[in-house]
């Protein structure tokens, strides 16, 4: 399963060897995401929430909007990849799916216990997590769900990078060191979909799907800055860097996507 937690197909070191790895089906999926269910970090919440009034100041207002962000349902992206698999034959898929919720809503659980022990309440209500919520209405094809999810996924490697950063709370510390252990294969899961989406498309829808894609990552990009900028500023961002490192980390997943950078079975749906 030490596959999975490589995002790039491409060679370590200049003129090595390019090893393709092979996509998995929706079933070594499943394993794996039931398998990490089994394996979480052990968080030290003997202490208490462990963190200073100044750290809190900084980043509590981003910890929860983003910890409601993370306790969605999802439902609608559930009935997304029912009608998914049905369409390419792949029942496995929908389980590997609500596995995949399922450890996001472990992330928010485990944000939310943070919150509590810290007597900071959680929302119920944010104006970002609201306008996501109407976008989702939109989103009825998989290949638009899953494209959205990795620039999520892209961007919270490095808001979780930026509250461990900012924090000296050995218990927020070790719950981003979970997340973002888990955020990789969570990339690597939904850039294998999409090339298995996107394999045997057109030259010239290819350049059309890149294009929009890139329009939409800089609205998600600069959506995040501004609704989580006080929080990555603690966490040693400034915009540039921001921007740069978002950049960089999603030119990895583009990649990740292309149907060239794996190995194909002869059924590469589940």
């Amino acid at each position: 399963m030490m596959e999975a937690l490589m995002l790039t197909t491409e060679a370590a070191t200049p003129g090595a060897a390019v090893v393709r790895p092979t996509v998995w089906t929706s079933a070594e999926w499943s394993a794996y995401f039931r398998a990490n269910a089994g394996n979480r970090l052990d968080v030290p919440r003997e202490a208490g929430a462990g963190v200073t009034p100044e750290e809190l100041a900084e980043i509590v207002d981003s910890l929860r909007a983003w910890q409601l962000g993370e306790t969605s349902d999802g439902s609608r992206l559930l009935r997304t990849a029912e009608a998914h698999a049905a369409r390419i034959g792949d029942p496995g898929f929908v389980d590997a799916i609500r596995l995949f919720i399922a450890e996001e809503q472990r992330h928010g659980e485990e944000l939310g216990r943070f919150l509590d022990a810290a007597a900071v309440p959680r929302v119920r209500r944010d104006l970002g997590d609201s306008l996501f919520r109407v976008f989702r209405h939109f989103l009825m094809r998989m290949e638009v769900w899953a494209t959205v999810v990795v620039m999520i996924e892209v961007h919270a490697l490095l808001y979780y990078a930026a509250i461990r950063r900012a924090t000296g709370s050995a218990v927020l510390r070790r719950i981003c060191d979970q997340i973002l252990r888990d955020e990789v294969p969570h990339i690597r899961f939904q850039c294998e979909r999409l090339a298995i989406i996107h394999r045997g498309r057109g030259r010239v829808l290819g350049v059309l799907t890149a294009a929009s894609q890139r329009v939409l990552f800089v609205g998600i990009t600069m959506a995040v800055w501004v609704g989580h900028r006080r929080a990555l500023r603690a966490g040693g961002f400034t915009f540039r860097r921001f921007w740069r490192n978002s950049w960089a980390q999603m030119g990895r997943a583009w990649r990740a996507m292309r149907p060239g950078a794996y190995r194909w079975p002869v059924r590469a749906g589940g």
